[in-house]
């Protein structure tokens, strides 16, 4: 968050030209330090979403080994029992798809025929659900012992990337990373891709809801996917550009065309609507639905294949040959190094990691063991070569001072106003995960200033905060929420203690270099804290 008062210009030198020029010479010398804690740091860093307090301990005493092990199989760790209660409150995540789409509908019909109160429930709803969706993600981010859990939903939902601002998309985030992303992150991707696929966020998001056969048109009106007359080829360019082959992955548009027609029909029930019933133990909970009437009944020629007409078996063939496919696995395999490891991946690494993802049909556990055993992962000179996105950078900041979050919206605020609100990435692409897209001045001002906050306890994150607080949990809420915090003007009822530097030295050991402990050593008490997060050490991982 932005902070008109840093503490001196001193300050504001020193970070921005660290992190500009003196970054990686800074965070090499505090790699220099005893090689096994070095690499215990590393692999923390990389595998979780930060340190925090016991973590370096855990793994010195484990091992780097062990502790890869540990979080490649999150079923075995339990969640904190305080964890598991806030969850099982938030009524909504476990709303089925059905009755989700069923209180939107009802939702929107409302606001149309009363524009005061209609409107106001509506509002009520759609703050109930994107608050809740949003409380999961974070409390399981700062909290969740499974922290490679944590970094592989963040992963894959950038991959499979959907927004929440899209019409019926704003209940649906919950649902979508609960069903279609969290439980298959070290699956097969062949059943991720499935069920990124059936899902109706990205159903809805990239519109094949609404694609159907040349010359359909709705046997009726209203409110639901008769209302579509043509090809809608979103989706069809998506799945191959960004979720499989890559863009430069040996398709045409014609191919794009032809896997359109293979995808029509692919739609979103609403017979039950029309009974009146929106969940039928029959057809279960899913809204997907597969409209053979919706369906392009020709043949098809696909990636130099003749697909002759078979329904939904088509699409579901197109996604076994893509999950697949060589330009798949490398594109899955740049991803994963790009992310793991360097912005830009050695070539070796990517081939590797291609290789394994094919010879084990798409095994993302065994693709990821592959990654995290290689030579470049565990190379030295990519310690700390990462630098931090904003969602990286906030929540590692609350598990380094092992801050207690009760309520969050400070949180997504701060993500907001540093240009990565949660779910809120428009395009299909999602958000990228590399320096050229988050290094810039105005980034690190803001992330100074949350530092500062943070530090000083001066966030309401200790409790709930009156509404006319922090506003509404919309765009337009969260800047204002981000505003009043930055000016002083925050309910600090609910602030959190100001944190100790000398703790957070102690858990983020040597990826702070002696450099920077000098100068965090010699300013007030006062600022210690909010030094270290906002060093230019803290910014990468």
């Amino acid at each position: 968050m932005t902070n008109s008062r840093l503490p001196g210009k001193w300050w504001w030198h020193f970070s921005l030209a660290s992190c500009m020029g003196l970054g990686l010479a800074v965070c090499a010398m505090s790699a220099r330090g005893a090689t096994t804690e070095a690499d215990a740091l590393h692999v923390i860093q990389r595998l979780s979403l930060g340190p925090a307090p016991g973590d370096l301990a855990h793994v010195m005493d484990v091992g780097v080994d062990r502790y890869i092990d540990e979080q490649l199989h999150p079923e075995r760790m339990a969640l904190p029992t305080e964890l598991r209660q806030r969850l099982s409150e938030m009524e909504t995540l476990r709303y089925p798809q059905r009755e989700l789409v069923q209180r939107f509908r009802a939702a929107n019909d409302a606001a149309k025929q009363d524009r005061d109160e209609g409107v106001s429930e509506r509002r009520r709803l759609f703050q109930q659900v994107a608050s809740q969706a949003a409380d999961a993600r974070l409390l399981r981010a700062v909290q969740s012992p499974r922290q490679l859990e944590e970094v592989m939903v963040d992963f894959w939902f950038n991959h499979f990337n959907v927004f929440q601002g899209k019409g019926l998309d704003r209940v649906l985030m919950a649902s979508y990373e609960q069903e279609a992303i969290r439980p298959h992150v070290f699956g097969r991707f062949r059943e991720l891709l499935g069920a990124t696929a059936h899902h109706p966020a990205m159903l809805f998001y990239l519109d094949n809801w609404l694609s159907v056969a040349p010359g359909y048109h709705s046997p009726r009106a209203g409110n639901g996917p008769g209302k579509a007359y043509g090809l809608n080829e979103n989706y069809a360019r998506e799945l191959m550009e960004l979720h499989t082959l890559g863009v430069d992955g040996g398709y045409t548009q014609k191919d794009v065309t032809e896997l359109a027609r293979m995808l029509t029909g692919w739609t979103l029930s609403t017979r039950e609507a029309r009974k009146g019933a929106w969940y039928d133990s029959r057809v279960g909970n899913t809204v997907f639905d597969f409209d053979i009437r919706r369906h392009d009944k020709g043949d098809k020629d696909w990636l130099g294949r003749h697909v002759g007409s078979r329904g939904q078996a088509e699409g579901e063939w197109a996604l076994d040959v893509l999950a697949s496919h060589p330009a798949t696995a490398r594109h899955i395999a740049f991803e994963l190094a790009q992310y793991f490891v360097a912005d830009q991946p050695p070539a070796a690494l990517v081939d590797h990691l291609a290789k394994r993802f094919l010879d084990t049909d798409g095994d993302i556990r065994a693709v990821l063991s592959a990654l995290f055993d290689s030579t470049e992962f565990r190379d030295p000179h990519q310690h700390a070569s990462k630098f931090k996105t904003p969602y990286q950078y906030v929540i590692s900041a609350l598990r380094a001072g092992a801050v207690p979050v009760s309520h969050t919206k400070p949180v997504l605020a701060a993500l907001y106003q540093s240009g990565m609100p949660l779910y809120g990435c428009p395009t299909p692409d999602g958000y990228k995960h590399t320096e050229q897209a988050w290094l810039n001045p105005d980034a690190i001002t803001r992330r100074i200033g949350f530092a500062t906050a943070l530090a000083a306890g001066k966030l309401p994150l200790a409790g709930p905060v009156d509404a006319q607080d922090l506003g509404p949990m919309n765009a337009k809420g969260l800047e204002r929420a981000a505003e009043r915090m930055s000016n002083g003007k925050a309910n600090l009822k609910w602030g959190t203690s100001p944190l100790d530097a000398s703790a957070l030295l102690s858990t983020l050991g040597s990826t702070i270099s002696a450099k920077t402990r000098t100068m965090v050593a010699q300013s007030e008490p006062g600022l210690q804290a909010a030094m270290v997060l906002g060093s230019p050490d803290f910014m990468r991982y």
